[in-house]
């Protein structure tokens, strides 16, 4: 098994493959944050026994997902290869899932965005359904954005480094950040409802950056994540106004 295992891990004494290592852990850290946000979101419609549960499977389903797709990394990376000329621009498999995934994410996040401005509102069946989220829904649309955010997680893992074996460990240590992260982000969404409009926000640029990467418009994620970084550092600086508001006036009785 040692002697098999062997070429994967030949990198252990080059001091530069470290650093590799180190920057795709990062790297693979950050973009998890986008489907963490999903995650969180979608598994609070769920009863609150069945959240910690679902939680755990949407995200060791994108670990499982993760290794199988590093295992068929030639298969991954011909994925980006075009298949047909639209526009002027060469489409790839990559770039159709990139585009439904996008395109899944602006209507959830719009769904849920109209739920939240009018929660009154029924006429929407969709949107009603979707206080009624079951398990196996819950599941499934986790799968659903898992293999986008996945397949986009190991094409960057792959233009990154040739070792598979760093691929391997940045994979598993990420996805083992996002595990633990989960529950406790879940719950701050869950107890701080401006919180929640924010983070529909970011799946709405998300989605849209994915569309926009898939018809050959990249974005580059620093942008992104100093927008959202940006966006959250405002919204926390609200958090503590509104907190020294209800101290104030509660002392004031």
């Amino acid at each position: 098994m040692i002697e098999f295992l062997a070429p994967y891990f030949s990198f252990v004494n080059d001091p530069t493959a470290w650093v590799a290592l180190l920057t795709l852990i990062a790297l693979e850290v950050v973009l998890g944050i986008d489907n963490l946000i999903f995650i969180s979101i979608l598994t609070n419609k769920l009863p609150e026994a069945q959240r910690a549960k679902a939680r755990r499977l949407g995200i060791g389903a994108a670990l499982v997902m993760r290794l199988v797709l590093l295992a068929t990394i030639s298969f991954i990376v011909a994925l980006t290869a075009p298949v047909f000329t639209a526009f002027g621009h060469g489409f790839s498999w990559r770039d159709l899932i990139l585009i439904a995934g996008g395109l899944f994410l602006v209507w959830k996040a719009t769904k849920e965005i109209h739920h939240s401005v009018d929660p009154e509102d029924h006429k929407d069946d969709m949107v009603s359904r979707t206080l009624q989220l079951s398990m196996g829904a819950a599941i499934f649309q986790i799968l659903l954005l898992d293999l986008v955010f996945s397949i986009d997680s190991i094409i960057t893992a792959v233009g990154m480094t040739d070792e598979i074996g760093i691929m391997y460990i940045a994979v598993i240590v990420a996805v083992t950040v996002m595990l633990l992260a989960a529950t406790p982000l879940a719950k701050f969404i869950e107890k701080n409802p401006t919180i929640v409009m924010l983070a529909l926000g970011f799946l709405l640029m998300i989605g849209m950056t994915l569309i926009a990467d898939g018809f050959g418009f990249h974005v580059p994620k620093g942008y992104i994540y100093a927008a959202m970084g940006f966006s959250a550092l405002v919204e926390g600086l609200n958090m503590l106004q509104r907190n020294r508001r209800r101290k104030s006036s509660g002392s004031g009785h």
